[in-house]
């Protein structure tokens, strides 16, 4: 459980804080994502103070988890945020962000998205292609608006990730190639509308190693000192996110090697320094509690049939990833080898193979590391409604989001005359 220092086991049973999973499944029924407030301070402080003194502004990644309690949460903690859409950015101005920390990744930046954040007055759009900027600049120009403006540049570093959440590979589509950014920030004469403030990169997700983060600094700094040799003036660095975290048995730096190695990369360098971690604040946030449905005993296999699915975590079935699955009450009675498959018809409706439980119909269990990545990319697949999602605070449970209903999804359809 040392991944998890929020959730332990009290009297065989198991707890977020002072409260009992138990309780909570029979306040909110299952399935429910549950959170606890102290993991997500204490991520983002660690992050925080390893910088020590040093002029940075924290990102959170809000595609990891976009609940509006958790944004709130670390909007009082002095975050910034890393949006990538419109929607996005509703939900940090609502949640009480500050729009003056607030930068805006993304490929594909829809114009409307564009004057949405000019207006709000964002710190920075980190811009991704040639044919964006000239959007930007020309929306910009239209508003009378001076469009801060950081180009993410593509390193051609291997994250050494899972292919689908690697992000800084020259064949990957996100970023500007090296030759490319150079002359376009060489070339900011001809964008009138638009103020190169910073240079950004990033790399990918779930990145479990230091020495692709470190690759990819220096190949930043080295084009930050052609820029400043020919005249340019860059503002901040933003190194981007993607530090991973334990669900198994991955060893991943803690936030304050982390920090301390970028730091000691850009030496004593001026510039702000931006990063976006997502995963690393919110990941062991949280866990997705279910309930068995139903034990299934084949000739073959043993199958936990369970209320929870791949539509409330799809985690596993896109990526083949692996979560953590406990027995919110410990017993080690007729124990077997067990497959945790949701009521999706789909074979790929799985949570977890081969895990050795004792199990009973009826009994709950915890999918642990569900904070980032669970709710956020959660579907209404099968017309089922997306779960609760509750916040612990101490022996304080708060309803961060309402259970969804089936009336609610069918709302807006129309029937034909």
């Amino acid at each position: 459980m040392s991944s998890f220092p929020s959730f332990s086991y009290h009297s065989a049973k198991l707890h977020v804080e002072s409260v009992s999973l138990e309780r909570i499944a029979v306040e909110f029924g299952t399935p429910c994502y549950v959170y606890s407030h102290a993991t997500l301070t204490a991520a983002y402080r660690e992050f925080d103070s390893a910088f020590a003194g040093r002029d940075h502004l924290i990102c959170y990644a809000v595609k990891a988890n976009s609940n509006l309690a958790i944004l709130n949460l670390f909007a009082r903690l002095g975050s910034g945020f890393d949006i990538v859409s419109g929607g996005e950015l509703k939900r940090v101005l609502n949640a009480g962000g500050d729009p003056q920390k607030v930068v805006f990744s993304g490929v594909g930046k829809h114009p409307e998205e564009m004057r949405a954040a000019l207006a709000a007055g964002i710190f920075c759009f980190n811009v991704e292609s040639e044919a964006e900027l000239l959007r930007l600049n020309q929306i910009a120009a239209e508003m009378n608006k001076l469009a801060p403006v950081s180009l993410r540049v593509n390193p051609d570093v291997d994250a050494r990730t899972h292919p689908y959440i690697s992000t800084g590979l020259k064949e990957n589509k996100f970023g500007i190639p090296f030759d490319e950014a150079e002359k376009l920030y060489l070339s900011a004469q001809q964008f009138s509308n638009i103020r190169f403030t910073g240079l950004d990169c990033h790399i990918g997700s779930q990145l479990t190693e230091l020495n692709p983060f470190i690759e990819a600094a220096e190949k930043v700094l080295a084009l930050l000192a052609r820029l400043e040799a020919q005249g340019s003036r860059i503002e901040h660095l933003d190194l981007g996110g993607g530090l991973g975290i334990r669900y198994s048995s991955e060893t991943p730096p803690l936030a304050r090697d982390y920090v301390a190695a970028l730091c000691a990369k850009i030496g004593q360098r001026s510039q702000r320094i931006l990063i976006e971690p997502g995963r690393a604040l919110v990941g062991n946030s949280g866990l997705l509690l279910t309930r068995v449905e139903y034990l299934k005993h084949t000739p073959y296999r043993d199958f936990a049939i369970v209320d929870a699915a791949m539509n409330d975590l799809i985690r596993p079935a896109l990526y083949d990833a692996y979560h953590e699955v406990l027995p919110v009450t410990v017993s080690e009675e007729n124990a077997k080898m067990y497959q945790i498959v949701g009521p999706v018809c789909e074979t790929g409706d799985f949570l977890g193979h081969d895990r050795r439980l004792s199990l009973r119909q009826g009994d709950l269990l915890a999918v642990m590391s569900a904070g980032a990545y669970g709710m956020s990319m959660s579907s209404n697949y099968n017309t089922r409604p997306r779960a609760a999602e509750v916040m612990v605070e101490g022996d304080h449970i708060h309803l961060i989001r309402e259970r969804e209903s089936v009336e609610q999804l069918i709302a807006h359809e129309r029937i034909l005359p």
